[in-house]
């Protein structure tokens, strides 16, 4: 167990689309500079979960970020509170250029020199990027608009970065370029919690991961021992 307090803690987080019970007591934390997944079937909760965390869905249970019960904080302050989340789908806006969207991922922030360095970082992470600064995001490729996506929630200044499937629908070697990424942010110190479907190569980057199974926690571990475990591999990793 690492010691310390977590930077989030989820207890025994509900929520209902009406009379649907999406999630049903989903408890789980993490840790400063960890990556920690949940993975799981199509329908299992995964991206309810981080959305019920960003407070874009109503939920019941605990949120705690940094100790502190999220309930009195709305929607758009999490992120001055450190709590970023880049959506399934992307969530980018497809009429501005690359330039535009990456500084409406740092519109709370005065400090111009340092979110010039961050964008430099976010260019030298994605060479591809600063390529197409001046196109419009709309006729970017998958692979550049989930790099968009992933640079502009990092001007966000994230102190825990939440990711929702950031691979969904990116050919194989996107998807590679893609988890090398995330490895090299945790490496640079970065706290990242990681919803996604291809469970074999989240389990490589994770530190812990969570199975979700119908809205529960069906097993958890570190990311090493889920990868080897026979009924993680014959449920979700095609052996």
């Amino acid at each position: 167990m690492i010691a310390g307090q977590p930077i989030l803690e989820v207890k025994d987080l509900k929520v209902n689309y009406g009379a649907i019970d999406a999630v049903k007591g989903v408890s789980f934390s993490i840790f400063k500079g960890e990556v920690v997944s949940l993975i799981g079937a199509n329908g299992a909760g995964k991206t309810t979960t981080l959305r019920a965390i960003s407070r874009l869905l109503p939920s019941k249970g605990q949120i705690l970020l940094n100790g502190e019960s999220t309930d009195r904080i709305a929607a758009h302050d999490l992120v001055a509170h450190g709590l970023v989340h880049s959506p399934e789908g992307r969530g980018i806006f497809l009429n501005l250029t690359v330039e535009e969207n990456l500084k409406l991922g740092a519109f709370r922030r005065k400090d111009t020199s340092e979110i010039q360095s961050e964008m430099e970082h976010c260019f030298q992470l994605f060479p591809r990027l600063k390529e197409r600064i001046g196109a419009v995001a709309g006729t970017l490729s998958g692979g550049e608009q989930q790099m968009l996506s992933i640079s502009r929630a990092l001007l966000s200044k994230p102190k825990l970065l939440m990711l929702d499937e950031p691979s969904l629908g990116l050919a194989p070697r996107v998807v590679q370029q893609i988890f090398q990424i995330i490895q090299k942010l945790n490496s640079e110190g970065m706290t990242i919690l990681l919803v996604e479907q291809n469970a074999r190569m989240a389990l490589r980057v994770s530190h812990r991961a969570y199975v979700l199974e119908t809205g529960k926690v069906r097993i958890s571990g570190e990311g090493k021992a889920l990868l080897e475990n026979p009924e993680i591999q014959a449920a979700y990793l095609g052996h």
